[in-house]
């Protein structure tokens, strides 16, 4: 592992979208990621947001929105995995009464309800051949019905979409449609993973305690040792796996947060695993047994949710229920 200077980082913990946007204070890979921020947000123009799972894909699609002029629009996020398959028309384009069993009335889609601001499609090449088809169409036409309806209805919103997979591998194993590609790579960003960016992980944990002080009227620190550690590891997680082990040290520190309580952490989340093998401690409770097997499923395959979900015998809608439930629950632990 290469040395790094040890910086607190506590006079540098701006707001979300300062950190992105004004990004003084943060490693050069972020105040580069920063100024072609500003120049995506100048513009209508798709963008491809790229990221290692965790590193905050959704926020920087977020700042990009804020900064442009249709901040006073929505801004409606789209997990493309998550999206119910036969029902994935219905819920991109909307129907009307009576198009299929169930629909009791009519309803607007992701396209009605982002019109004037901005789409933005998470896990884009998780979306399936037949509905890139269908999207791409969109894109090129500018208009779209909804399923069941003969009304052209005008699509005017900005798309962003975000993968933590290479797009130009995802086109060569299939998984994404080139011509459809073609039309989402605009203007393609990246967004480095926490062991690129120096001392930001310092930067963003002050931010995450800040927060959490101010929400739970606490003043809680953190102890030297835990700077030093949260410095020197690596956060394979990236920013969602500092987010919940400050949020884990939180709940157990009485005034500060201490390295002991961070490793602790790390050792109760992720359930041994060794040869491909997970061990649990008996009499763990069965959900907790649930989430680390899952947990340590998706780990084994390097984050790939496909290859997870086909492993674990479920379906990829159902993976992505189960992550989020999960980071809710983390998040919820914290503000309780």
């Amino acid at each position: 592992m290469a040395n790094r200077t040890l910086n607190t980082g506590r006079d540098a913990a701006p707001a979300p979208f300062t950190v992105l946007m004004d990004a003084t204070g943060l490693s050069p890979a972020m105040q580069k990621l920063g100024a072609q921020l500003k120049l995506a947000a100048a513009t209508d123009a798709s963008v491809f947001i790229v990221g290692e799972s965790g590193t905050g894909k959704e926020v920087v699609a977020r700042a990009i929105h804020e900064a442009s002029e249709r901040s006073d629009q929505p801004f409606v996020a789209v997990n493309c995995g998550a999206i119910n398959g036969t029902l994935a028309h219905a819920e991109l384009f909307g129907h009307e009464k009576g198009s299929f069993t169930g629909a009791v009335s009519q309803n607007a889609g992701y396209f009605e309800y982002a019109s004037g601001g901005t789409l933005f499609l998470d896990e884009v090449t998780e979306m399936t051949p037949d509905m890139q088809v269908h999207f791409l169409r969109v894109l090129e036409t500018g208009t779209y019905q909804r399923v069941g309806g003969s009304d052209l209805l005008r699509a005017n919103v900005r798309v962003i979409c975000a993968s933590n997979r290479d797009p130009a591998a995802s086109v060569a194993d299939g998984r994404l449609r080139q011509d459809f590609l073609h039309r989402l790579l605009v203007i393609p960003l990246r967004v480095p993973p926490l062991r690129e960016r120096e001392n930001d992980a310092l930067v963003l944990a002050h931010q995450f305690l800040d927060t959490l002080n101010r929400e739970n009227g606490t003043g809680k620190t953190f102890a030297p040792r835990m700077l030093e550690a949260m410095a020197l590891h690596d956060w394979p997680g990236n920013v969602r796996e500092l987010r919940n082990a400050v949020q884990r040290a939180y709940i157990m520190a009485d005034d500060e947060l201490d390295a002991v309580m961070l490793a602790r952490g790390r050792s109760e989340r992720r359930a041994e695993m060794r040869e491909g093998a997970l061990n649990l401690p008996i009499g763990t409770p069965l959900l907790r047994a649930q989430r680390e097997f899952i947990l340590a499923t998706l780990a084994h395959y390097a984050g790939d949710k496909r290859m997870a979900a086909e492993a674990l015998g479920v379906s990829l809608k159902t993976l992505y229920n189960r992550l989020d439930a999960y980071d809710k629950d983390a998040t919820d632990e914290a503000g309780g």
